[in-house]
């Protein structure tokens, strides 16, 4: 293995892990801006309506695209071992 094979590898990685978390992690941080805002204007500070609702968001998000996100990373992972065989 060479350094660019190396390089090409962790490149796809890192793609891999932006294709799999990106999801979760935006609509997250949007469903967080949703709730401050919220809370901003009714003046309720309860720290737990937050969380609960990006828990929740975070769940459905594996629940609906967790077979395609198994799928990707399995496909990844087939062709590190694939790469490691040569």
């Amino acid at each position: 293995m060479d350094t660019t094979m190396v390089t090409d590898v962790l490149r796809e990685a890192v793609g891999v892990v932006i294709k799999l978390g990106g999801p979760m992690l935006v609509l997250s941080m949007l469903a967080g801006v949703v709730v401050a805002i919220f809370q901003a204007v009714t003046q309720i500070h309860e720290q737990t309506i937050g969380f609960i609702l990006k828990v929740v968001i975070v769940v459905g998000v594996l629940l609906l695209a967790g077979g395609w996100m198994l799928d990707t990373l399995q496909e990844y992972t087939r062709e590190i071992f694939a790469l490691m065989t040569v």
